[in-house]
């Protein structure tokens, strides 16, 4: 009997027993489809956040904080008027307080190519033509950064007039009316300074801002609106709370890569600091989605284990109802490695199909879980939810053809090792 002919046999005896066949086909299709909708899951939201970090196009500036010198306890933190709030970690998070000699010392350091500390800034309120106040954050803007716009163009930070890409959501509230119609506009900013007296101040809207993973609702100012209003806040203020910073940006040359840039991270850290890229910040989320994704994935591989005791029991009753078959074929000549092997074809057909249908399964799932998450995800637009990498469908399907392949290896076994005279007088 030639390969092919042990193959074609294989798929024809695999569903012989079409309900004993199928019931161990559902149980693979259930693994296989859980397995691949979690995998898509982690795919499409990794991609997301990846695609966001590209399109930010923040490569070559990393943040840097100053090391603490406190390790976490329980209960409260002893009080270090050093420490300072900062606005990319944890709410109440915060860090020792940068000074001006720190910021030389970063600047001196080889690799940093530039330094600016970053400044904190707390807008009490944005009014647009005499109209109700709004609440705004800010999010700093660093050379290179691109926010994803709705209508507009992004900040000129070498501009002399302050300028201001307006989140979206901010339009219907202020009277702005559109996205196009927005742009030009001119609000109004409002702070606090040193002495609580309440001072404002006008910038124009240049861009309006689509909701995103790096900034959901806050303001793009360039510098000098951000210089206008920290100015305007620390009037009256301490000489030295105007020279605390909680963070600043550093360019570097991201010509050397991951190892250069984790060189340049060790050389801040020997000096005390702790330098962040936007990748390594949003390294965190993709951890834990990961780690959601492998929980899952657990309970789908439990799935296919169980499938694999299935493929197990229906080939051990397949040797068993075909043993005088093994006898006839072995009496005319078929090697035991041939049988072996059409015995293991069936557990890997078996498998095959099962794990086909589960991926097609979760394809189409994943194309319903779409399209009824992009009105629940609205303020996320590009993302979608579930994604299927074709390196990752493929590792599925071979994966559990793998494991059918284990699974059938007991019963193929026995019945190559089947005697043809035994075998020919079973009852």
């Amino acid at each position: 009997m030639r390969g092919v002919d042990i193959v074609s046999t294989a798929f024809r005896n695999a569903f012989r027993s079409r309900l004993r066949t199928s019931l161990t086909v559902l149980a693979i299709f259930i693994g296989a489809f859980t397995l691949s909708l979690t995998n898509g899951l982690g795919t499409g939201i990794n991609r997301y956040i990846d695609d966001t970090v590209a399109s930010v196009g923040v490569d070559d500036v990393m943040t840097v904080t100053k090391a603490s010198e406190h390790t976490p306890a329980d209960g409260p933190a002893e009080y270090d008027p050093n420490q300072i709030e900062v606005d990319n970690g944890p709410p109440g998070s915060t860090a020792t307080a940068l000074t001006d000699d720190d910021i030389d010392t970063i600047a001196g350091i080889d690799g940093v190519e530039s330094v600016e500390p970053l400044k904190t800034i707390a807008i009490d309120y944005v009014q647009h033509d005499g109209g109700s106040r709004y609440q705004l954050s800010v999010t700093q803007f660093v050379p290179g950064m691109r926010a994803e716009l709705a209508s507009g163009r992004q900040v000129d930070l070498d501009a002399a007039g302050p300028q201001l890409v307006l989140p979206e959501g901010h339009l219907e509230p202020l009277g702005l009316g559109s996205a196009a119609d927005a742009v030009g506009q001119t609000v109004t900013l409002a702070v606090t300074d040193g002495t609580g007296t309440q001072t404002t101040t006008e910038a124009t809207v240049v861009g309006v801002a689509e909701p995103g993973v790096i900034s959901m609702a806050g303001a793009i100012p360039n510098d000098a609106l951000t210089q206008e209003l920290y100015d305007l806040q620390t009037t009256g203020a301490p000489e030295a709370e105007t020279t605390r910073y909680a963070q600043a940006s550093v360019a570097f040359d991201a010509s050397g890569g991951a190892q250069g840039t984790e060189a340049l991270q060790d050389r801040l850290a020997d000096a005390g600091f702790t330098g962040s890229t936007l990748e390594d910040q949003l390294g965190t989320i993709t951890a834990v989605i990961d780690g959601i994704v492998l929980v899952l994935n657990g309970f789908a591989v439990i799935a296919l284990v169980a499938a694999g005791i299935g493929i197990v029991n229906t080939l051990f009753m397949a040797v068993q109802e075909r043993t005088r078959e093994v006898g006839l074929m072995k009496a005319m000549g078929l090697s035991s490695g041939r049988v072996f092997s059409l015995f293991s074809i069936e557990a890997v057909v078996i498998g095959l199909v099962g794990s086909a249908v589960g991926v097609l399964g979760a394809v189409g799932a994943g194309q319903l879980v779409n399209g009824v998450s992009g009105d629940l995800l609205a303020d996320l637009p590009g993302l979608a939810l579930i994604a299927f990498d074709p390196v990752s469908v493929a590792t599925v399907v071979l994966g559990v053809m793998a494991i059918a392949f284990l699974a059938g290896t007991l019963p193929a076994l026995r019945a190559a090792r089947q005697d043809p005279i035994s075998s020919l007088r079973y009852e």
